[in-house]
């Protein structure tokens, strides 16, 4: 239980900015692509949208794609590098686009399936569980960089729910996301989800 008006944290998930597979649909996970410049402009962007608020901790996953964004967004000098927070390993599947693969498997969904020689699902939320831990241990906002459907999977384990769950949390490039709770820590909930307002033409 909570003291009567604690304030309770929050934890702001930002997905990296564009690469040349995420514009074109091809699964990303530990290929280590750079930002395009579209995608340099939005993490730009993103640190404008995160201007005045104060975080705790900062942590960004190994890959490019992700310690890039959080660079551009001004936050080079406080993010420590997390493994776990690296992407789905896609296995077979790296590179490959949903409706190729859905060729040779057409019932094959990624948060229920997991992918051949890569991650299931339950690897994956493992790692999210293990983030979750020690966000849960800090006392204080905290920002995340990382990639799509790991962060997906962190909402869904965050709530309680199964990381299958992470296929209703659809992400853009260069969004801010936002968890937190409702009235106790008890009580988790998404308080923003998607939120792309700061992203450019």
């Amino acid at each position: 239980m909570n003291p009567p008006n604690a304030i309770l944290p929050n934890v702001y998930l930002a997905r990296h900015g564009e690469t040349a597979w995420s514009l074109t649909g091809q699964h990303t996970g530990l290929t280590d692509l750079p930002l395009t410049k579209h995608g340099e402009r939005n993490a730009r962007h993103l640190g404008k949208r995160l201007r005045g608020l104060t975080f705790v901790k900062v942590f960004t996953s190994p890959l490019q794609r992700a310690a890039r964004t959080c660079e551009l967004a001004g936050f080079k000098a406080a993010a420590e590098i997390d493994q776990d927070l690296v992407e789905w390993n896609y296995g077979a599947y790296e590179g490959r686009r949903t409706i190729e693969i859905r060729a040779d498997r057409p019932d094959w969904q990624l948060f229920r399936d997991g992918c051949p020689g890569g991650e299931s699902p339950e690897q994956v939320g493992a790692r999210a569980d293990r983030v979750i831990s020690r966000v849960r241990a800090i006392a204080g906002d905290v920002l995340i960089f990382s990639s799509g459907h790991f962060l997906r999977v962190l909402t869904a384990r965050w709530l309680g729910l199964e990381p299958a769950a992470g296929r209703f949390f659809a992400l853009d490039t260069a969004s801010l996301s936002e968890l937190g709770y409702e009235h106790s820590l008890s009580a988790p909930v998404i308080r923003l989800w998607n939120d792309t307002r700061h992203v450019g033409e």
